[in-house]
């Protein structure tokens, strides 16, 4: 009896040991200047034996290894006595840990973060982004216990998170890894704004000098927010983030849990199109907060943090919200009808031009999202999640919308994914294709077949003739090499050459250096220089190929000169008026001459 006690006891205090166990971090930042932070992490351990500690290998938002543990240093472990433990690294994102008896360890390591590009950490004397995934470890076994993170930061800075607050100044807890991990810190010195909007507290804080309007900025925010329920029915959060970075070089953004990081070049605010840019990335990263954060492909649940998951439908993820971020900026009035027609036009002409069209489907590219090479190789190959997943998803659009006859919309679809999905997150393509068949009572297997998993097939006049619209190119036409360069001290490097252009085949590739066009050396960027030529005319191009100079002649094509343009038919139906009216949420309407 005694010994049952014994053990009975000892289950109890292990069951109570593991209930009320959490993570801490203290995350020390006293040489801003040189990118350091000084990391610890205290954990439970329940008993004798190895324990394996990670650094994430990639951050939710780019699907790509980063290898974050590549600025780890200094690492070292403790017990709850301080006596230090044995460890070993066993590969490039993992330690192995000995542990000698239940209790907590402390492990310690210097990050070096100087990687704002990346959007995963930086560090300097004015403030510091920190991706936790970037910076702070994880083991699977605590993997889901409660966390607290204490930061020590230089006099006069402030810190804010998505993740709540914690009980002392920058202090912030979180429930567990996976919310820690999508919880970005910014810490420093920087401007912050509050508003409200349906009972959700927003904050936009701007870290950087430039040349925006901060209060039009906030004010703008404040209108696209106010649009998400044009989508979705209801909010997977109380608060939300937006985190601006205004510095010099950086591009991009990143969604997370309630919060995202917009990144610009500070003098980028001021025209029209940087500013809409700018809109449509903040919109963007909001529908992420639904579209990837409160509804994902179910093969992106739950996160291996240490190798890719696969997946065929990164292009719902993106390139889905890529379809509708200007959706909102429409209906907010932020976007004219010109505007947004623009937009689509830019798409449609990307569309024609690519090679890759014809060889890969987006299924195929949201599956090889993780090995994707971009560029050359990438767009004469291949299609993207973004602007391809955009023009299925305008596809599919039109198809629920036409189904349904004007019921049912693809915002219908998302709205359906979200009130689904919300709680177990996880969905699949048979999901999709389901709720499409509830909206509309018609079988979207063969279409999904060949759309989706064949390369698609675009019929663009039909797509937009449905919304009493017309597109029209150019009629001026000029001279097309299809080469894309760069100009620098008299030689135009070539970046890509597309497929089947004169260029192509005439034998020129990508990281050749042009110096000479029609014998005459080049004095400025190849597309000035080619606005001295019409369609049809030969020309001999004269390059270096590694080290030896080349000639090559070709036959140039020709393009038009200007984007296409789409505009509303002057003569419109009422059955087209009312479909643009269900597509996009706004009349359809001729612009004022």
């Amino acid at each position: 009896m005694k010994h049952f006690c014994r053990i009975f006891t000892g289950i109890l205090l292990l069951a109570v040991f593991s209930a009320s166990a959490e993570v801490n971090y203290q995350i020390k930042i006293s040489q801003p200047q040189h990118h350091l932070a000084d990391v610890e992490m205290t954990m439970p351990v329940d008993a004798a034996g190895s324990v394996l500690v990670h650094l994430p290998a990639w951050r939710s938002g780019k699907y790509q290894i980063l290898d974050l543990a590549n600025g780890v240093r200094r690492f070292a472990v403790a017990d709850a006595n301080g006596q230090a433990l044995s460890f070993k690294k066993t590969e490039k994102s993992t330690w192995q840990i000995d542990v000698k008896q239940q209790g907590n360890i402390t492990i310690r390591y210097q990050i070096y973060a100087n990687q704002l590009d990346t959007r995963t950490r930086h560090i300097d004397d004015s403030h510091g982004y920190l991706n936790p995934s970037a910076v702070l470890m994880y083991s699977e076994s605590t993997r889901l216990q409660p966390v607290t993170v204490q930061l020590t930061v230089p006099a006069g800075w402030r810190s804010t998170s998505g993740m709540a607050k914690g009980p002392k100044p920058h202090s912030f807890v979180a429930a567990n890894y996976d919310v820690l991990a999508d919880s970005p810190i910014e810490t420093g010195i920087h401007q912050s704004f509050q508003f409200k909007v349906d009972t959700r507290d927003y904050e936009v804080v701007i870290w950087g000098d430039g040349n925006y309007d901060a209060k039009q900025i906030v004010a703008d925010l404040e209108k696209l927010a106010g649009q998400t329920s044009s989508i979705w029915q209801g909010y997977p959060y109380q608060n939300y983030l937006f985190i601006i970075h205004s510095s010099v070089g950086a591009r991009g953004a990143t969604e997370h849990l309630n919060s995202t990081v917009i990144q610009r070049d500070r003098f980028s605010f001021k025209t029209r199109q940087h500013y809409l840019d700018f809109l449509s990335t903040a919109s963007h990263e909001l529908v992420h907060t639904w579209n990837v954060k409160a509804y994902r492909p179910a093969e992106l649940v739950p996160y291996d943090y240490l190798n890719p998951n696969y997946t065929k439908l990164l292009w719902i993820s993106e390139g889905s919200t890529s379809y509708f971020q200007n959706q909102l900026l429409l209906r907010a009035g932020l976007m004219t009808s010109k505007e947004f027609y623009a937009d689509l036009a830019k798409s449609l002409d990307r569309f024609d031009r690519l090679a890759g069209k014809t060889e890969q489907s987006v299924a195929e590219s949201s599956f090889d999202n993780w090995i994707s090479l971009g560029g050359d190789h990438g767009d004469n190959f291949s299609v993207n999640i973004y602007s391809e997943g955009y023009l299925v998803s305008w596809m599919l659009d039109h198809w629920l919308l036409d189904k349904s006859q004007l019921r049912a919309s693809y915002r219908s679809l998302h709205s359906e994914l979200y009130k689904k999905f919300s709680k177990t997150t996880a969905f699949t393509d048979v999901d999709v294709r389901n709720i499409a068949k509830q909206l509309t009572g018609k079988s979207l297997d063969a279409w999904w077949q060949q759309q989706v998993e064949t390369p698609l097939e675009l019929n663009t006049d039909e797509l937009l003739a449905s919304a009493g619209l017309v597109r029209t190119a150019s009629e001026k036409v000029q001279a097309f090499s299809g080469i894309t360069s760069t100009f620098k001290d008299g030689v135009a490097k070539v970046s890509k050459v597309e497929r089947d252009s004169p260029a192509w085949q005439a034998g020129l590739t990508s990281d050749d250096e042009i110096v000479a066009v029609g014998k005459l050396q080049l004095k400025s960027a190849l597309t000035d220089r080619l606005k001295d030529f019409k369609p049809k005319e030969r020309i001999v191009i004269s390059y270096f190929r590694n080290g030896r100079l080349l000639e090559a002649e070709l036959t140039l094509g020709s393009l038009p000169e200007g984007p296409s343009i789409i505009k509303a038919m002057p003569k419109a139906s009422k059955a087209q008026k009312a479909f643009h009216k269900a597509w996009l949420g706004v009349d359809h309407d001729l612009p004022k001459s």
